[in-house]
């Protein structure tokens, strides 16, 4: 079942709806305290006090127990109005000294009805600059049984046939209750229209269309959207085309919180809807809807469009969103991987990118485009350019922070110089990239030169090294890119002994402000990890003994049972056929290689798991282990096979045939249940090399 309103919070008054929300709020406030509720209605008896024979108000110094008393509701009911109005309204009733006079201003000067008895749509005016064109309301009052049996007559039946797409019965209803086409029928003030574009109905929605006006179309629900903006929203061509048709200032009429159909359908990530209607409504677009329309398209990946938005228009550069960011910040908290392979001639700007696939290319022309225009401004004044790149936090420490490589790699081509930045706590993006463990940024350190030794030597607030930071534990994201406990303190102990390879020797040992060295931290950040490392290599190792133990044991008796028996001088009748040789190879190598996994896995489960073993010792023998485990399965499975063939020799040979087969069905989902441990294995076993060699060129010149 969904869920009811909050029976703890005020209905919420937008500046829209001032009919419904007074009766709404009457049922609420009397629902909380019915005194509450009078002295809303009747005003307060406020204390009062005789002077020279003249009654006049006490101050609140003066209140007694029993005046405080008193004076409760009236505090509490102002309390709830003021809780429950739009920021706007609420300015306007601030000056007002009771309850009663809030509730009766709201009424005289908030929203004016202009309700004719000839027209059917109802006009509600929130301010003298945005009139919203209502739907006829008369199914929905309240006050009417007359009403109220034809919503459940008309309304409730008529509603379903919109969202099933029924147009021969909707149109059945209408002819018999005309007043429906244009009517709202359900709360929230939707039309038929309303419902039947968000549902997507394109027939229902051409023929609905053949019966109303232009004035029909443009009708508003509550928050003042069109059926147009609905269809808009929802991404339906051709519902909006023929309703373009009819009437093309659709586009412009704006909707929810004040945006424009194109702005909703933006956020909504429609990428055709978006730009099909861009031409339509820009020309009237004011700075305000420009920069709406240009974060909806950063924040759902429309980066096309956002790339022409800011050719036309470059002041997008250096617009901030509600959270004063700009585009920079947004596409710095980017997480779709930038390449900086994609650095060739197509990313001339001044060629744009249309298709939604290429987002990876069409990032790094915004990007480019962006901080190329910041940069033309701003190169000759620090302090502006800081103001940009530095509030609301610093982006070059944003990309970092997620591993942006191709975002660094544009930024820091074109401005150099932001290799020395550092952050709010002294640190560099390589201590940023040690601290995140991402590895392309990581190697920039092979592109540098005599820079490294100079950043190397940077120590953030706490006296924290590189060397500090790489003995920190990663981040929780990137200890689960490699599955298994033991894995992980093996890319932990890659990276911290890589990046002690760069350090100075006198940096190695030396010590933080808490008296800590690298080292040390290490054990002490590593050691949960240290220990569940241990207990996950011991399971897994148990674990596969056993199966080792097994196949060892089995591929024994088969061995000393042969498959076809012996004749009377102990030789096997079958020794010249070659399954039989099949047989005594699959069957020996499959011992040989279970004894040998025995072996390797008992070894790990007698080591002494120190911080280093798990470096090689421990992830070398896993591999050997699981590799004769593997081969162990495999020669079983061929022995088995070669058993059935040499027992069925002079039967049917669909038999062996099919069971061999099957047999190395047990094989493949080994293979595939151990993928991913696999993967691991390999990934965590060579990952230095990674680290150990550049990478992709993060600083690549541009040419002009």
């Amino acid at each position: 079942m969904v869920e009811g309103r909050s029976i703890s919070k005020p209905p919420y008054f937008d500046g829209t709806n001032l009919t419904e929300w007074r009766e709404l709020m009457k049922i609420f406030i009397q629902s909380v305290d019915f005194e509450v509720w009078l002295v809303i209605e009747n005003g307060p008896k406020l204390p009062k006090k005789i002077i020279n024979g003249e009654e006049v108000l006490k101050t609140i110094d003066e209140f007694n127990d029993e005046d405080r008393k008193i004076m409760e509701p009236e505090v509490k009911a102002k309390n709830i109005l003021c809780c429950a109005i739009n920021p706007d309204d609420l300015k306007r009733i601030l000056s007002c000294q009771t309850a009663k006079e809030v509730w009766e201003k709201l009424d005289k000067e908030v929203t004016t009805s202009d309700v004719s008895s000839t027209s059917p749509v109802p006009v509600v005016q929130r301010s003298a600059s945005a009139t919203y064109n209502r739907p006829n309301l008369d199914f929905l009052k309240e006050t009417s049984d007359d009403a109220n049996k034809g919503f459940l007559k008309h309304c409730v039946p008529i509603h379903k046939h919109a969202l099933n797409g029924n147009w021969p019965a909707a149109k059945r209803i209408i002819d018999k209750e005309n007043k429906l086409k244009n009517a709202a029928i359900t709360n929230g003030y939707p039309t038929l229209l309303h419902i039947a574009a968000g549902a997507n109905h394109i027939h229902f929605v051409k023929e609905l269309l053949k019966m109303l006006d232009d004035n029909d179309i443009t009708l508003q629900d509550m928050n003042g959207n069109t059926a147009f903006f609905i269809a808009a929203a929802a991404g339906n061509m051709k519902i909006v085309d023929l309703m373009l048709k009819i009437n093309p200032k659709l586009p412009i009429i704006k909707g929810a919180k004040g945006c424009a159909p194109i702005q909703y359908a933006a956020l909504q990530g429609r990428y055709k809807m978006t730009w099909h209607l861009y031409d339509e409504t820009i020309h009237c677009f004011e700075e305000k809807d420009w920069e709406l329309l240009f974060f909806a398209c950063i924040y759902t990946g429309i980066y096309d469009l956002a790339f022409k938005m800011v050719r036309d228009k470059k002041e997008l550069a250096f617009a901030r969103d509600e959270n004063e960011k700009t585009a920079l910040h947004l596409l710095a908290k980017n997480q779709m991987p930038l390449d900086s392979s994609c650095h060739c001639p197509e990313h001339d700007h001044n060629h744009i990118i249309t298709n939604p696939g290429l987002k990876n290319h069409m990032v790094f022309q915004l990007v480019k485009f962006l901080w190329t225009t910041i940069l033309e401004r701003y190169y000759s004044s620090k302090k502006e350019l800081n103001e940009i790149i530095n509030k609301p936090s610093q982006l070059i420490f944003d990309a970092a922070e997620i591993g942006n490589f191709g975002f660094l790699s544009e930024l820091i081509s074109a401005h150099p110089s932001l290799i020395w930045e550092v952050d709010c706590e002294n640190r560099t993006i390589l201590h940023i990239a040690v601290l995140h463990r991402h590895a392309s940024i990581f190697n920039v350190i092979h592109q540098i030169g005599h820079i490294k030794d100079i950043i190397v030597t940077f120590e953030d607030d706490e006296g924290n090294s590189l060397l500090h930071l790489a003995g920190k534990l990663a981040p929780q994201g990137q200890l689960e890119l490699v599955s298994g406990a033991a894995f992980q303190m093996c890319v932990e102990l890659l990276w911290f002994e890589n990046v002690k390879k760069i350090m100075l020797p006198a940096q190695i040992k030396s010590k933080n402000s808490k008296g800590v060295t690298a080292e040390e931290l290490f054990s002490n950040e590593h050691e949960k990890l240290r220990e569940d490392a241990e207990s996950w290599m011991k399971k897994t190792a148990e674990s596969c003994m056993l199966i080792s133990t097994v196949i060892a044991t089995g591929v024994f008796a088969a061995a000393v049972t042969l498959p076809g028996g012996i004749d009377n001088t102990g030789k096997p009748n079958f020794l010249k056929k070659p399954s039989f040789l099949g047989f005594a190879i699959s069957d020996a190598s499959a011992f040989i290689s279970s004894s040998t996994a025995i072996l390797i896995f008992l070894s790990i489960l007698v080591s002494r798991y120190g911080e280093r073993d798990f470096y090689k010792s421990l992830p070398l023998k896993l591999i050997f282990g699981l590799i004769t485990l593997f081969i162990s399965i495999t020669s079983m499975m061929v022995a088995l096979s070669s058993s059935f063939f040499i027992t069925f020799y002079h039967g049917s040979m669909w038999i062996p045939s099919c069971i061999s087969i099957f047999s190395f069905l047990p094989i493949l989902l080994y293979i595939g249940l151990q993928f991913s441990l696999f993967s691991d294995i390999i990934y965590s076993t060579y990952y230095w090399r990674t680290l150990s060699k550049p990478g992709k060129n993060m600083i690549y010149v541009i040419e002009e």
